[in-house]
């Protein structure tokens, strides 16, 4: 029996309303709820542009894919640059930087915000060095005015995994957009859900072009009339069908996901007032554990979930603790990948290194875990929480 689950539906009958919209319009395929859906994302979190895709990862390879077709040469990438990254992350944050042939410089997290330890990365960045790919861990932003105070005046930008961090804030600014774009994801666990789907944000009017490009094939159709890719579009349509630019995808999202994502993103505010009111009585009933540590919060965190980390002196193993929140019904999970290099067998395909030592990722990768928040109350969860861990 499951007393405390990982996540629960954010749907009601708006959202099954708006499925049914679409089915009664017999047109699935990526249209006007997408478009729509795409304009309020980019309201919302105030980027001038919103690319919705077909999930996060598609947002993240799409986001690298993007800056290999760039004419800017302070944003365009080639093979065997180097981009540094925390070595706790998802796996498709990583993945794509692997299959465009960048050289992937790991960097250990920092043991109170699991986000990349910014003394670790001062130390990392070269002279070689053309871009930090950041990942705001469990909904908790990374600390970004330190991070360009790092990277001064040297040829370096940035870019964001905001997939788990939906609706965090720093001083009003919205996670994702601290970067040259950031990505977001809204699959079922995540702060809104549209059965699959992610976004890329950006302000940079030919990142966004090239994102539509390759979005759908590399080709034109997607494009406006006058546009950084192609340049000026026939008005002959038929022309335009099958014109190819770029070497793309199908990262198309459905239609039925963009017209969720329209209700979903009216609810989004609630959602995460809610989740930082469960957040504070997590912080009351554990900030001051006796044997067990949570992520510290950089500006407003959207907290996905609550981080729990095993002290050295606790009284019990990870697996121990496993056995005790599943016994009481309370799922949990790893904290996302742990220390990604224990994938040893993956990363004979990476062109890697790594940057001094990982002792905090392996700590966490061995003592560490999460277990779930929600966008309604769960008081009563959180407390048998603190209760079964007394």
């Amino acid at each position: 029996m499951t007393n405390y689950s990982l996540a629960s539906s954010t749907w009601d009958e708006r959202e099954f309303g708006a499925i049914q919209k679409v089915i009664d319009s017999d047109m699935f395929t990526m249209g006007k709820h997408v478009a729509q859906y795409e304009k309020n994302f980019a309201d919302f979190f105030g980027s001038k542009y919103s690319v919705m895709v077909s999930s996060g990862s598609t947002a993240n390879l799409l986001m690298i894919a993007s800056l290999f077709f760039t004419k800017n040469p302070a944003l365009k990438l080639q093979r065997g640059d180097e981009i540094i990254v925390p070595v706790v992350s998802w796996s498709t944050t990583y993945f794509p930087l692997q299959q465009y042939g960048l050289k992937v410089k790991f960097v250990d997290i920092d043991r109170k915000t699991l986000n990349i330890d910014l003394e670790k990365l001062a130390a990392a960045i070269t002279d070689k060095t053309k871009a930090i790919l950041s990942v705001n861990l469990l909904g908790n932003p990374n600390d970004y005015a330190k991070m360009n105070d790092i990277i001064g005046d040297r040829d370096i930008f940035i870019l964001e995994d905001n997939c788990e961090s939906m609706g965090a804030t720093i001083a009003g600014k919205q996670a994702g957009t601290f970067g040259v774009m950031g990505t977001f994801s809204s699959f079922f666990s995540h702060h809104i859900a549209t059965m699959e789907g992610g976004c890329i944000v950006t302000d940079d009017e030919e990142l966004y072009h090239i994102l539509l490009c390759i979005r759908a094939h590399g080709w034109t159709r997607n494009l406006p009339k006058f546009n950084k890719v192609s340049g000026e579009k026939s008005d002959d349509p038929f022309e335009e069908s099958f014109k190819f630019m770029l070497p793309g995808y199908n990262a198309r999202p459905l239609e039925m996901s963009g017209a969720l994502g329209i209700e979903q993103l009216k609810k989004l505010p609630s959602f995460i007032d809610i989740r930082q009111k469960n957040a504070r009585l997590f912080q009351d009933l554990f900030a001051n554990h006796a044997y067990i540590e949570i992520q510290q919060e950089i500006g407003k965190s959207s907290w996905f979930g609550f981080s729990l980390v095993l002290k050295e002196n606790a009284p019990y193993s990870r697996a121990e603790l496993v056995k005790l929140l599943t016994e009481n019904g309370i799922e949990c999970r790893p904290i996302v990948t742990g220390n990604f290099l224990k994938n040893t067998q993956v990363l004979e395909y990476f062109d890697y290194e790594v940057s001094g030592t990982v002792e905090v990722a392996e700590y966490i990768d061995q003592h560490g875990l999460f277990v779930g928040n929600h966008q309604n109350d769960i008081e009563k969860e959180i407390k048998l929480l603190a209760k079964v861990l007394l």
